[in-house]
């Protein structure tokens, strides 16, 4: 769907595949040839469509795909996608033979998972690679340090299973010191030297995440998985980063009435603004049920004809309302950015983010379903 099939859509986001590439391929240069790239696409690619997204990941260089769940890597593999793809997240033993019949590779923390995947494999004549978790900070998902070695021996029984690779991820390296992060290199080290001296090949190392890739040179090794960076979102605001990212999401919408309200008039659930003359409203139909926060009630804005219109009352489920005072020749259907450029001014979703009190990751991840992605 290209942007001339947007005209007669209310509201909708604009979806960059250049820009993907774009922050793929800037990122792999600061890198190094010898860096693979994993593309992250698990919730919907944070938004932005994750079919999509991994061709796109895919044609710029991207080595692998990462998912977050099983059924993310069915619908990927059913929309004739090839590339290898980890599932980062626990895999229930129930879903082991949709993990060796898709092609799959899976996260293990648990020798019940391995079990079952490994008879499944079998059952099927395949063999089945799987990715090692480490838990070197973070206290999620994966095994503490001293657990390793003894589970990647007990892996080592289970053919036609095959350890390929070994993980972990950081807890803090989008913030500015790098202390925690440098624990967290230093315990991976560790582990992965010991799992070796073992005995245990791991030919597929990896750690770093955005922010690692772009500052932390150490963390390398086999792949970077990016994720944020590739949408083109910064990681946090804490760093100067040294890559140029081209953000790859814009939503629009359009205003869907325009009048002049009287003064002391309300707008909206609570009426929470009361407008202090004769104001002219716009009303935009974007809300929450489209994903758009609730918080940026009368503290947000979105640009109408290149200006900043403010949020004029309470963000509802499918409408906002914007006080377009001076902002002259507004009119029915005008394109409304609800985040994203127009014209020479720009609302990102980091300052959508800081008015909802929450993280760019949030800002396009939640974007429902029934906002319909355009792509160019």
């Amino acid at each position: 769907m290209g942007r001339s099939l947007a005209e007669n859509l209310l509201t909708w986001a604009e979806i960059d595949l250049g820009a993907i590439a774009h922050n793929i391929k800037a990122i792999k240069k600061l890198m190094g040839p010898s860096v693979g790239v994993m593309a992250v696409v698990k919730a919907n690619a944070y938004g932005h469509g994750a079919v999509p997204v991994a061709g796109a990941a895919l044609s710029a260089g991207a080595d692998w795909l990462a998912v977050n769940r099983v059924e993310e890597g069915i619908a990927l593999r059913l929309a004739g996608i090839q590339a290898r793809i980890l599932v980062l997240g626990y895999c229930l033993p129930g879903l082991a033979a949709a993990v060796v019949e898709h092609d799959l590779t899976p996260a293990v923390t648990t020798l019940a998972t391995a079990t079952v995947l490994a008879n499944k494999a079998n059952s099927l004549n395949r063999i089945i690679h799987v990715h090692l978790k480490i838990d070197t900070g973070m206290g999620r998902f994966g095994l503490l340090p001293e657990e390793v070695v003894d589970f990647a021996r007990a892996l080592q029984k289970l053919a036609p299973l095959q350890l390929e690779g070994i993980f972990s991820h950081f807890a803090t390296a989008d913030e500015a010191d790098s202390t925690f992060s440098r624990q967290q290199l230093e315990t991976f080290r560790n582990v992965v030297s010991a799992v070796e001296a073992a005995g245990i090949g791991l030919p597929v190392q990896h750690l770093a995440n955005s922010a690692a890739g772009m500052i932390l040179p150490e963390a390398h090794h086999h792949l970077v998985r990016l994720g944020i960076a590739m949408y083109g979102l910064r990681p946090s605001s804490d760093i100067d980063w040294p890559v140029s990212l081209r953000p790859a999401m814009t939503l629009k919408t359009r205003v869907a009435r325009l009048r002049l309200l009287p003064a002391g008039a309300s707008v909206g659930y609570g009426r929470t603004y009361l407008a202090p003359g004769p104001t002219p409203i716009a009303l935009a139909p974007v809300g929450y049920g489209d994903g758009y926060p609730r918080l940026c009630s009368n503290r947000g804005s979105m640009l109408v004809r290149g200006q900043r219109a403010p949020i004029a009352g309470r963000v509802s489920m499918d409408q906002t309302s914007l006080d377009v005072s001076g902002i002259g020749g507004a009119t029915q259907d005008d394109e409304i950015v609800v985040f994203g450029r127009q014209g020479e001014a720009e609302i990102t979703a980091e300052e959508v983010a800081r008015w909802a009190e929450t993280i760019n990751y949030e800002i396009v991840t939640r974007l429902a379903e029934r906002v319909p992605r355009v792509y160019f």
